[in-house]
C-alpha cells in the first residue's frame, strides 16, 4: 500500500495539485471537522464507487490511518484499484503538525 505524510498533502493542497481527497469517517465525525475531501463512511465504500476515480491521485483518510488502510485494501482486492494511498497518521496527523484547532475527537 502506498502511503503519504501530512506534508506531502499539504504539499499538495498548498500547490493546487490535482487530487482526490476522500474521508472515510463516519458521517458525524466529517461534520465535526474535515479536510475538505469527499465524505464516504468506510460502511458505504462499495455503494459509492462513482465517487472514487479510478485514475488520477487518490488519497484516503480517516481519523489515523486504520479505517482508510482497510478501505484501500477492499478496493484494491475486490475491485481492482491501483491509483490509491493512505493519509499516514490521518486526521489527527493534521491536527498534530497544521491545525491544532481541528475539533477531532
Amino acid at each position: 500500500m502506498q502511503n503519504i505524510t501530512v506534508e506531502e498533502l499539504k504539499t499538495l493542497k498548498d500547490n493546487g495539485e490535482d487530487f482526490t481527497l476522500i474521508d472515510v469517517r463516519e458521517t458525524h465525525e466529517y461534520e465535526a471537522a474535515n479536510l475538505e475531501g469527499v465524505s464516504i463512511p468506510l460502511g458505504e465504500i462499495l455503494e459509492q464507487l462513482d465517487k472514487i476515480p479510478r485514475e488520477g491521485n487518490v488519497i484516503m483518510h480517516c481519523r489515523s490511518g486504520k479505517r482508510s488502510s482497510n478501505a484501500i485494501k477492499l478496493l484494491e482486492q475486490r475491485e481492482g484499484y491501483t491509483n490509491l494511498k493512505n493519509l499516514e497518521g490521518g486526521i489527527l496527523a493534521w491536527r498534530d503538525k497544521f491545525d491544532p484547532d481541528l475539533n477531532v475527537s
